[in-house]
């Protein structure tokens, strides 16, 4: 099985990240940062926040769904808000996106929020509301799995320990404990939002997962197209029970100021 985790950037690279996503064909892609406008005219708008404006994809989840025609399609909102064609304003959905080839069956899933709630009117002050999504899947060759993927709150005093992310640590933990059995191999991963260091990954560490990006060596989850420090953001973690074939840190291409995580199972 091949699970590919992946921030979207709100689609800024749409074009280029659903050609990458086609050609990997991912077993389950879990998609940070989708978008949704059904009622857009254009392929591209424009989110406006703090006099900063961002060009994003209006429907990069009905995309990347059109680019996977083999898998399930679902589309988990975290808010709806204003995004911009000059002077029209549509409102879009933005969130997560979660792609399962259809030879798996998904025999349980949760998804809900880790922090916050939905925002229908408007994507609302930081720290934003987080959600996270939860598949239990009947992989034939491997027996069962659960893949779960966030998007953890950003706060805009940086990445560090904060009680609303110790609060995020509890609320997710919470969630894989709905929806994981006995004996079943687990695998989180998303765009966290904290650093190695971090207690969000040690409570995760806490129930039995290994952190693959920084055990493997790897130092950086960002792409050029992202000009700060610290260039940690993304992870993925894998119960003991998990067998890793092979994890990678994508470098190229560059679809995303994030880069892709890409492990394979047996």
């Amino acid at each position: 099985m091949r699970i590919l985790s992946l921030n979207g950037w709100g689609g800024r690279l749409g074009e280029e990240l659903v050609a990458y996503v086609r050609n990997a064909d991912p077993d389950v892609l879990c998609l940070q940062e989708a978008t949704s406008t059904p009622g857009a005219t254009s392929p591209w708008l424009v989110y406006r926040d703090g006099g900063g404006e961002l060009l994003q994809r209006a429907n990069l989840f009905a995309e990347v769904a059109e680019a996977l025609p083999g898998h399930q399609a679902f589309f988990c909102p975290a808010a709806r808000g204003p995004l911009h064609d000059g002077d029209r304003a549509f409102q879009s959905e933005w969130g997560l996106a979660t792609f399962v080839r259809r030879s798996l069956p998904i025999i349980g899933q949760v998804q809900d929020f880790i922090h916050g709630a939905f925002s229908a009117d408007g994507f609302g002050d930081h720290p934003r509301s987080r959600n996270a999504h939860a598949v239990r899947l009947h992989d034939y060759a491997t027996d069962k799995n659960v893949v779960v993927h966030l998007h953890g709150l950003r706060e805009l005093d940086g990445k560090g320990d904060t009680p609303a992310r110790e609060a995020q640590t509890k609320r997710l933990i919470e969630l894989i404990d709905r929806v994981r059995h006995e004996g079943d191999g687990l695998v989180v991963c998303g765009d966290f939002n904290v650093l190695p260091d971090s207690r969000m990954l040690a409570e995760l560490r806490d129930i039995g997962l290994t952190e693959l990006v920084t055990s493997r060596g790897f130092t950086d989850t960002r792409t050029s197209h992202y000009l700060k420090a610290p260039r940690f953001a993304d992870y993925m973690l894998v119960s003991g029970n998990v067998d890793v074939r092979s994890f990678e840190v994508v470098v190229q291409p560059e679809v995303s100021d994030h880069r892709a995580l890409l492990l394979e199972i047996g």
